[in-house]
């Protein structure tokens, strides 16, 4: 298996551990990905071993449902209607929301169920105070995201695109972005398996990015960043997903390493997938620390 594949794999076992999905689905998932009965069953077991009962019991809910607090989540309050869009010749699809008054401008990185309807909300919030933004959908060669009727076959797809593929995208969607909001400083913000190809954007040198925010995503071996020095690094992680925080003091010595700026957040009571409100494991109290400093740090590097 490819890394990319093993961390997808690792997150159906995962959620199965803590309950969000049933061993058959999980085994059906994980059999999609490539990976047979006894070797899925085997990454259950470490799966579970590593995320310890206590882990495992409160990241559940009652009834299977988030307990979400009254209110909406954080943005969507000046939250604008993103549209669809396409570029490089119809190759790639997204979602664009164009600020009114723009300080700067937003790649926003999908996780890996693709561009959902979440991910679109969350380009509406960007849009919505003062950042235009993109998001793009890592699966438009495949169709696009709206062609998968089931979820698990379009995280199966993702994970089997070759990781240079996705860079090439990510570029190309930079260069869209800079098309619609020229003279803009830009920023990469992803989410989940979008955090990881946020570091990756990072490790493969992209001199055109003044931010990046990656929310708990997995760290790519190399994590050499040099090549993007000039970003401005504010990483996520909630205290409870021990699976991806434990690459943390890792991520911070390869940013120091470069000398980048840079801030790691551990958001505490947090699990992993802690800001997607469509979520079973969205916690708004750090999802509303997130977006708090979110705006902060992209007012400073790049408004």
């Amino acid at each position: 298996m490819t890394p990319l594949q093993r961390y997808i794999a690792e997150e159906i076992a995962t959620d199965h551990v803590d309950g969000l999905l049933s061993r058959r689905e999980a085994l059906r998932r994980l059999a999609l990905l490539g990976v047979g009965t006894a070797a899925a069953s085997a990454l259950i077991a470490a799966c579970g071993e590593n995320r310890g009962p206590t882990a495992a019991t409160t990241s559940s809910t009652t009834s299977g449902k988030p307990s979400i607090a009254p209110g909406p989540p954080p943005g969507m309050e000046n939250a604008i209607q993103p549209e669809p869009i396409t570029w490089a010749d119809g190759k790639l699809q997204g979602s664009w929301a164009a600020a009114a008054q723009p300080r700067g401008a937003v790649l926003v990185i999908h996780e890996n169920k693709g561009l959902t309807d979440w991910v679109r909300s969350v380009v509406g919030r960007f849009g919505g105070i003062g950042y235009s933004a993109l998001g793009i959908d890592l699966l438009s060669a495949q169709g696009g995201t709206a062609a998968f009727t089931d979820p698990a076959e379009a995280t199966a797809a993702l994970g089997k695109i070759p990781p240079d593929q996705f860079i090439a995208d990510l570029r190309s969607g930079l260069d869209e972005l800079q098309r619609r909001a020229p003279g803009m400083k830009l920023a990469v913000l992803g989410f989940c398996f979008g955090g990881g190809l946020t570091w990756q954007l990072l490790a493969a040198g992209e001199p055109r990015l003044a931010a990046a925010l990656p929310f708990y995503g997995p760290l790519p071996d190399p994590h050499d960043f040099a090549g993007s020095k000039q970003a401005a690094v504010l990483a996520f992680y909630g205290a409870k997903d021990a699976r991806v925080t434990a690459s943390k003091d890792a991520a911070a010595a390869a940013l120091e390493q470069a000398g980048m700026v840079h801030q790691i957040v551990v958001e505490p009571d947090a699990d992993h997938a802690f800001f997607n409100d469509s979520g079973q494991r969205y916690n708004p109290t750090a999802a509303a620390d997130a977006w708090t400093q979110t705006q902060s740090w992209l007012q400073r590097y790049l408004a």
